[in-house]
């Protein structure tokens, strides 16, 4: 009896070894199933677009996890986590649940061309899941016309001349070569710019551009517009630039000399033949 007892027990303490080494291995397994993937890891873009990447988290540590997302990404550069639409810093996962998550990069506007790693983690209290990214950046071609205050707009005189500054800038990533500087002006105005040709304008970098807007003699008072534009075969800008003539003082003076003669003439004619 003694010896079929100490069977017995020695026969639960194997199954129940057993049991335990079998729910530290099932824990262990279930631990090591928490993963944050992503199909694409690798995407090219302009700097215009921002890079998303379509990601997912699943929990597989066998609780309830509260995972916290970061970014390591290059200085400059800005990381937007969203899940369901809406933007997050983390979010509490179920243990077996999985969760799609978008991650947004968008690098500074002047990035330079080039592949840039971004490394992104899912950190909890028991799971540390790296996901390494990569963004292409794209060169650009991008151009800018204006002035240097931005003022689109000026008076003159008819029958004179008005220089006017503007300003072109590079306002991509790549260089700009052979940029040309032309106008469509009203009928018999001209216009004519120093200089009228940019050979090259780096990235970032502003040339500014003198343009001289010639007005005929004669033009009526009013308001008129000039399209200045700057392009190459790669990038163009134009600016809307409204000139405000005006009559000339001498000009004024004349047509007020003119309507008294005229007055005159009409006045003396009265007296002379009025009577008759």
């Amino acid at each position: 009896m003694s010896a079929h007892f100490n069977y017995l027990r020695a026969l639960c303490i194997v199954v129940c070894c057993i049991s335990f080494v079998a729910t530290g291995a099932h824990a262990q397994k279930n631990a090591g199933r928490s993963a944050f993937t992503a199909r694409l890891v690798n995407i090219e873009s302009t700097l215009k677009e921002p890079f998303r990447f379509n990601a997912t988290l699943h929990n597989g540590s066998g609780r309830t996890q509260l995972y916290e997302f970061q970014a390591l990404a290059p200085a400059g550069w800005n990381t937007v986590f969203r899940t369901e639409g809406s933007q997050v810093a983390g979010l509490r996962l179920d243990s077996g649940r999985t969760q799609e998550i978008s991650v947004e990069l968008s690098a500074p506007p002047l990035a330079k061309p080039g592949k840039f790693k971004v490394p992104v983690i899912a950190l909890s209290a028991g799971d540390t899941l790296r996901l390494e990214l990569e963004a292409v950046v794209k060169g650009s071609h991008s151009l800018e016309l204006s002035t240097p205050t931005g003022r689109l707009s000026d008076d003159i005189t008819e029958g004179s001349k008005k220089q006017i500054q503007l300003t072109v800038k590079n306002t991509g990533t790549l260089p700009l070569e052979g940029l040309e500087l032309t106008s469509q002006a009203p009928a018999n105005w001209s216009a004519s710019f120093e200089p009228s040709r940019i050979d090259r304008l780096e990235p970032g970098k502003t040339q500014q551009v003198t343009a001289t807007l010639s007005v005929p003699d004669k033009t009526i008072a009013g308001d008129y517009v000039t399209n200045f534009t700057a392009r190459n075969e790669h990038a163009n800008s134009a600016a809307a630039f409204r000139m405000t003539v005006k009559t000339s003082l001498l000009s004024g003076w004349l047509g007020i000399l003119v309507i008294l003669c005229s007055a005159g003439i009409v006045y003396y004619l009265i007296r002379k033949y009025g009577r008759r």
